[in-house]
């Protein structure tokens, strides 16, 4: 094909697209200017399944066209000069502003549209006020809105990666279509990290050298088998879970996976006599044996407490601790009774965000306004980067986003996981009581509520090697913990959905 034939057909196509879906920004300049991204607020159950089509048919096309010819290890022949002018015109078509900005219209997932100037944000435990009469101090309202952009672009974006070395003994070296789950919970697990090393207060630095500790976190989820937190070393860590490269899997068993992998961290560390990647213990928050049978997860304060002793080795009667509380909130669609709870957990100071997103498209939820759900999306396909652990002037920039997405909350997929990450005891403490008072407010169908003591028929969900507070009297028990979670009413804290 002819470079004029070419460009002709690409503005052609570009202009038509243009026409329906006008950009006003170009992509460069949709980042340049942080805009926030809107969905549609009240899909009907018909554009529901048409977005899920249209999801699925353009992400494909879209990620077929973005993939490296290095990706796949297949040989390919030789084609015919004509066909190859033909691919990489759709390729620039497929690929081009404006056929993205037909995907984000129709998918509802990227408008340039702003966030309510009015109403709260309530972002992974703060509160940005972005009305002007609600504002303590009288501040400018866009000072807020600032400072949540800040602290937005601040968070770990983790991100589908074409390019790195295959995934054991398969050929993939991409994840794209089905590793969003994995790099989903990954971005969960880097901002409890952020939290453990650096505080809830930390925020991007924009001069380098930057802290060592923040390049070691990045260092932990690089794409090979030498990063701790790979999505490598995940699905190696999931394969008793059904997660295996090509696949997809729901945040149950994505939790799961992280227990598996935090355990053999720990057992590494100790044999090696090395530093932990993993620095607290890991509670994955259910009920029952396979926590998927619906009902409330119960937080154990008992369990708590021995998970800690255990940790370490009976040394330390506490130390810091990541919760995750797998939910199922409904069938198809989320009960909107939990819609409010939901809402309320970000207030959690606690609050590390939620596995979730729309059904079969997993995003990391990190807060909320009125009815919307705000939310760094991995499905955007980039290069592999090798972040080396003494590299202090590497460059990060894959790594953060400041394109803030939204959803509305009715649509999210009723299964997802909640993460909250506790520094000491007294923070733990905080959690339960808040975690309580919410369950009150659940007109008896709460998120997960909290007890003291597990019932005598239901052992300890614990999967480790070791047994649990054998051999040692760490002086922790239940007892610890008088006044939290004795007003809620067990009786029904199975409630089906």
């Amino acid at each position: 094909m002819r470079e004029d034939e070419e460009e002709a057909m690409t503005d052609l196509l570009e202009k038509a697209l243009d026409s329906k879906f006008p950009a006003g920004n170009s992509d460069e300049q949709l980042d340049r200017d942080s805009a926030v991204a809107n969905s549609e607020e009240k899909p009907t159950h018909c554009s529901s399944l048409r977005a899920s089509f249209l999801a699925s048919f353009f992400t494909s096309t879209l990620s077929f066209f973005e993939k490296d010819s290095t990706s796949y290890s297949v040989e390919r022949k030789p084609s015919k000069s004509r066909s190859n002018g033909w691919v990489a015109t759709l390729k620039k078509v497929v690929t081009s502003g404006p056929m993205r900005r037909f995907q984000e219209r129709i998918l509802g997932t990227g408008r340039a549209d702003t966030l309510s100037s009015t109403s709260d944000i309530w972002f992974l435990g703060r509160c940005y006020k972005l009305s002007l009469e609600e504002s303590s101090n009288g501040c400018d309202p866009a000072d807020g809105y600032a400072a949540f952009l800040e602290d937005f672009s601040s968070r770990i974006w983790i991100t589908y990666r074409k390019g790195f070395d295959p995934i054991g003994d398969s050929k993939f070296t991409c994840d794209v279509n089905w590793g969003c789950m994995i790099r989903s919970s990954q971005m969960l697990v880097a901002q409890a990290l952020i939290l453990h090393h650096l505080g809830r207060s930390w925020k991007r630095p924009l001069q380098k050298p930057y802290d060592p500790q923040y390049i070691e976190i990045l260092h932990l989820f690089g794409d090979s088998e030498t990063s701790a937190f790979s999505i490598h070393n995940l699905l190696q860590a999931g394969r008793s879970y059904g997660l295996a490269a090509g696949s997809w899997l729901g945040p149950y068993a994505m939790c799961r996976t992280w227990e598996t992998l935090a355990r053999a961290n720990k057992e590494q560390a100790e044999h090696e006599k090395c530093k932990e990647n993993f620095p607290f213990v890991l509670y994955i928050v259910s009920g029952d044996e396979d926590g998927e049978r619906g009902g409330a997860p119960v937080i154990c304060m008992e369990i708590a407490a021995r998970l800690c002793s255990d940790f370490s080795k009976g040394l330390l009667s506490w130390e810091p601790i990541l919760l995750l509380v797998p939910l199922v909130l409904g069938l198809e669609r989320i009960n909107p009774r939990y819609i409010p709870l939901l809402l309320e957990t970000f207030t959690f100071p606690q609050s590390v965000g939620i596995l979730g997103g729309k059904p079969g498209t997993s995003t990391y939820i990190v807060g909320v306004q009125d009815n919307k759900a705000l939310y760094l999306d991995p499905h955007e396909v980039q290069q592999a980067v090798d972040i080396k652990r003494d590299d202090l002037e590497a460059d990060t920039s894959s790594y953060h986003c400041s394109m803030v997405r939204h959803l509305p909350l009715d649509t999210i997929d009723p299964s997802l996981a909640i993460g909250f990450y506790c520094r000491d005891k007294e923070d733990f403490e905080d959690l339960c009581t808040r975690a309580s008072k919410l369950a009150e407010k659940s007109n008896g169908a709460p998120l997960f509520t909290v007890v003291h003591h597990l019932q005598p028929a239901k052992p300890i969900p614990y999967h480790d090697s070791f047994q649990v507070g054998a051999g040692y009297n760490n002086g922790v028990n239940a007892e610890d913990f008088d006044g939290i979670g004795d007003h809620v009413d067990h009786e029904d804290e199975w409630q089906l959905i």
